[in-house]
């Protein structure tokens, strides 16, 4: 991906970042977290709405490094849709965490619950 692509995705609505995650989820098979040096992932919690936490989550390496850009220590990692729907959903719906799709650098992000995430992801899987 290169810089105009990076700005171009980084400068949609929140809800269309939330259909082009769909979209590279579906053509690429993965999706990318961010993890520090200990391969712990980031999971942001918010005082928002009585405060809950989330795991952001975006369609590519280069955006989910493009918001970590200030941060020490945290790199993208990759993680293969199929474990995702299978093992990361089931545990995040467990442990009451929310997902955060497609955070930006300036922290407007499409929060959405497990069930529905899987659900988008299975239609959007559909279409290939």
């Amino acid at each position: 991906m290169n810089n105009p692509e990076l700005s171009e995705g980084i400068n949609l609505s929140c809800e269309d970042r939330y259909e082009y995650f769909l979209s590279m989820a579906g053509e690429e098979r993965e999706i990318w977290i961010l993890v520090d040096t200990q391969n712990c992932f980031l999971k942001i919690h918010t005082d928002e709405d009585g405060g809950f936490e989330y795991l952001p989550v975006w369609p590519s390496s280069e955006l989910a490094k493009a918001y970590a850009e200030d941060t020490t220590g945290l790199m993208p990692k990759s993680i293969p849709l199929p474990q995702f729907l299978r093992k990361w959903l089931p545990g995040l719906k467990s442990d009451a965490i929310e997902i955060g799709v497609f955070p930006t650098p300036d922290k407007t992000v499409w929060i959405t619950g497990t069930e529905e995430l899987e659900s988008d992801l299975r239609e959007e899987l559909a279409n290939f």
